[in-house]
């Protein structure tokens, strides 16, 4: 070490050590001081040490220096003050500013002795620290460990609080995980709970606290562990294996009161470090933290966000809103805090840049927010805290592209696991019967990014049916989403989403000198009161666009007729009424236009103007009313679509019968009709058909038959009629079916007749899905098909319909 940084380290430990004894006499927190002192000591041991050279890195002796003398101004700071200001102090805020001292200088003694260790291999460094005219009063632990308390105000946790500890305190439970969103309070609901006196009375002194965070280091914490309880390891812990071999030799030893380990903030990629802290040890328990929902836990608490009335007063209290703010209006502190979504950190932070503020300051601030300036943009503390939820590794980086899609459609609104299907298949590659993209769902799901909802699958559904699923995302995440997404400019922008109010259209899209616009996916948000008035722009590249609208008449915009690459088109009605739609024709000449999914449309209105979609591969109609346009269309089905291999309908209650001419489109591979309760009768002609793999008749239940001519269809694999509920036999000849594998026919209560004969030639079929009361009909065939598999469906009652 150099020989002015060693004098300067030397006059400043000095003059703080001589500084310890008067701040003794004045204060209260002796043992925390005590600590500081033995850590200057310790470094000045370190820096003296003339037998054995010390060789440290200069960051890390800059920082070594840079914290003594941080600890010198606090102890000096301290000394200075009269008893009761003194006194006052270290209730307050002395004991956060000098555990934080002495955290840094312990933690810059434990870093250079651990890199003197490694590079004088292994040599042990043996500090003994003892100050002059310092008597200990009482045992304080470390800080390193060391819960601290909760903040000051609270609000909504008590009931949180109350369920998280009952579900720890159960005997079978000894891992338990608490998990929610960034910013959602886990950290504080944990400080909580170690403060409440069930707690404390059971575990006493023996609650670890760990902060994990990104970029754990195992051999550390051990070393903090044992440093908290005042033991020393049997021998130097020089690798992660040497820590947690003796990590449960002291845990063994710290009884007889049980044992609590809080592993703090635990990011994705790190849940291999919780398995290392499992030890087979009576009364011990782990409680960890995380942001991710981790599957491998057997026992989760989610934290959810505060409710309206919670949410309200923890803004109004960090906005210091009291009854003399009356000048800010209700109306605006209620937007503001909707806007918030029930987030602690979000509320706590925006009110509290808002604290003091003027009425008008408020109403900018609102306006701005509305016109798509994020919050994030006002405090500069919220964003980066959101943005370590979307650090994923390189392999995973589709998983932030897929998050930021989910900002294409309206906040809270439930989208469709079938539209994002459809979207990734095309942007990304993914298959198209959605494997990989509920498999990315599901693992946004897990890091609490997005909630995808999925009902009960039978063994007929796991693969290949996710119509009746959906996905949410929080309305914070939502902006997170598009404030990541809007980083570039307008033009240079893979994913351009807008939001449309009224007639403001954006600037840039009036501009007549306006550039292409570069975006593979655009989206389209109109409000009630647009008027449909399109200005043109200039959308080369778009592959997928998204047209979300609140109107009763709706014209596509004329810049889709130049959309050459345009891949999928997604028309979504939220408006209260079915919804006509003008310009359909402008799709006849997009040459790569492959998927269509029209939501709450009136399909009459598209008849009008039906055009041939020659590249057409899929089309999905969701809540349309169809009425009889497709008996008044001119054009035939195989002439239009000669392309396409799947068409779903999807609640369309006022679909009695499916048009004949569908049965012309021969190269249809997929047929899924669910949900459509007046529909009774399918086309004789369905046997057409050939080239058919899966037929899902599905919650159809007033259904009565399947028409004979379904056996010519050879090819299908997947026949569902669960839940037609008024179908009441099998066709004759099913038996014709010779590559049919899956049979679901749960819920079809009147199904009561004989099987029919010709079931036993079903030779490749494997699953049967179906109540107690059918299984019985199948009892006498399963001696003759061997692999057939009888699987009885759980009852499941299924009101996610209601929503919709």
């Amino acid at each position: 070490m150099a020989g002015a940084m060693k004098i300067v380290v030397e006059e400043i430990c000095a003059e703080v050590i001589a500084a310890l004894p008067d701040t003794f006499k004045k204060g209260e927190n002796k043992a925390l001081l005590k600590r500081l002192g033995s850590g200057l000591n310790r470094l000045l041991l370190l820096f003296n040490d003339d037998t054995k050279r010390l060789d440290l890195p200069k960051k890390n002796t800059k920082r070594s220096t840079e914290d003594v003398k941080k600890g010198e101004k606090q102890v000096r700071k301290r000394s200075k003050s009269r008893w009761w200001r003194l006194s006052c102090c270290f209730r307050v805020c002395c004991p956060i500013e000098l555990c934080e001292s002495d955290e840094d200088i312990a933690s810059s003694c434990e870093d250079d002795t651990e890199a003197n260790s490694t590079r004088n291999h292994g040599t042990e460094i043996s500090v003994n620290l003892n100050i002059n005219n310092i008597q200990e009063q009482e045992y304080r632990p470390r800080a390193f460990c060391a819960v601290r308390r909760p903040p000051d105000f609270t609000v909504g946790f008590d009931k949180p609080m109350m369920e998280l500890k009952t579900l720890l305190l159960k005997e079978e439970v000894h891992q338990l995980l608490l998990t929610a969103p960034p910013g959602c309070g886990k950290t504080t609901l944990v400080q909580m709970l170690c403060q409440d006196k069930q707690i404390k009375g059971m575990f006493a002194n023996n609650i670890l606290f760990v902060n994990v965070s990104k970029t754990p280091n195992v051999k550390v914490i051990v070393q903090n562990l044992f440093s908290y309880k005042g033991y020393q390891p049997k021998y130097q812990i020089q690798s992660e294996e040497d820590a947690i071999c003796q990590l449960p030799q002291m845990l063994s030893h710290i009884g007889p009161n049980p044992i609590l380990l809080i592993l703090d903030d635990v990011w994705l990629g790190s849940e291999l470090l919780f398995e290392k802290f499992k030890f087979n040890i009576p009364n011990y328990k782990i409680l960890v933290t995380s942001r991710t929902a981790f599957p491998r836990f057997k026992h989760t608490y989610n934290l959810k966000q505060l409710n309206d009335v919670d949410a309200m007063t923890l803004f109004c209290h960090s906005a210091f809103l009291q009854d003399e703010s009356s000048y800010i209006p209700e109306e605006d502190i209620k937007k503001i805090v909707r806007g918030c979504g029930g987030f602690p950190l979000v509320l706590k932070m925006i009110g509290g840049s808002l604290c003091g503020q003027h009425a008008v300051v408020w109403h900018s601030r609102l306006l701005k927010w509305s016109d798509g300036h994020f919050f994030f943009n006002s405090d500069t503390e919220l964003l980066p805290h959101l943005q370590k939820s979307l650090e994923f590794p390189d392999d995973k980086i589709i998983l932030k592209e897929c998050f930021m899609d989910l900002g294409s459609f309206y906040a809270e609104q439930r989208i469709s696991a079938a539209i994002l299907i459809d979207m990734w298949a095309e942007l990304y590659e993914l298959d198209e019967d959605g494997i990989h993209a509920i498999a990315n769902l599901q693992e946004l799901t897990i890091r609490n990014l997005a909630n995808l909802e999925m009902t009960r699958k039978d063994a007929s559904e796991v693969k290949s049916y996710y119509n009746e699923d959906f996905v949410t995302q929080h309305n914070i995440l939502r902006e997170l989403a598009l404030h990541q997404s809007s980083q570039e400019p307008i033009g240079q922008r893979k994913r351009l989403i807008m939001n449309i109010s009224g007639t403001n259209l954006p600037k840039w899209w009036m501009e007549q000198k306006q550039q292409p616009i570069n975006a593979r996916l655009l989206s389209i948000s109109t409000d009630e009161s647009f008027l449909g008035s399109w200005c043109n722009i200039q959308a080369p590249k778009v592959e997928v666009l998204v047209l979300n609208f609140q109107t009763k008449n709706y014209t596509l915009p004329e810049f889709v007729e130049k959309a050459n690459e345009l891949k999928v088109l997604i028309v979504s009605n939220h408006g209260f009424f079915h919804a006509d739609i003008k310009n359909f024709q402008l799709l006849w000449s997009l040459p790569n236009l492959k998927r269509i999914r029209l939501e709450k449309i009136s399909i009459s209105s598209l008849c009008k103007t039906l055009v041939p979609l020659k590249r057409l591969r899929k089309i999905s109609l969701f809540m349309c009313n169809i009425g009889t346009a497709f008996e008044n269309c001119t054009i035939q089905g195989s002439y239009a679509l000669p392309n396409l291999k799947e068409i779903n309908i999807d609640y369309c209650n006022d679909l009695v019968e499916l048009p004949v001419g569908l049965c012309d489109i021969v190269h249809l591979k997929k047929l899924c009709i669910t949900n459509c309760h007046k529909l009774s009768i399918l086309p004789k002609g369905i046997g057409k058909l050939v080239n058919l793999e899966v037929l899902r008749i599905r919650s159809c239940t007033d259904l009565l038959e399947l028409p004979e001519s379904i056996r010519s269809l050879h090819k299908l694999s997947v026949l569902d009629i669960s839940d037609c509920l008024s179908i009441s036999k099998l066709p004759k000849y099913i038996g014709e079916l010779c590559n049919l594998k899956v049979l679901n026919m749960k819920g079809c209560l009147r199904l009561c007749n004989p099987l029919p004969e010709s079931t036993i030639d079903l030779k490749k079929l494997m699953i049967v899905v179906c109540d107690e009361e059918r299984a019985k009909l199948w009892e006498p065939i399963k001696d003759i098909l061997t692999k057939l598999n009888i699987e009885v469906a759980k009852k499941d009652i299924n009101l996610n319909w209601l929503l919709k």
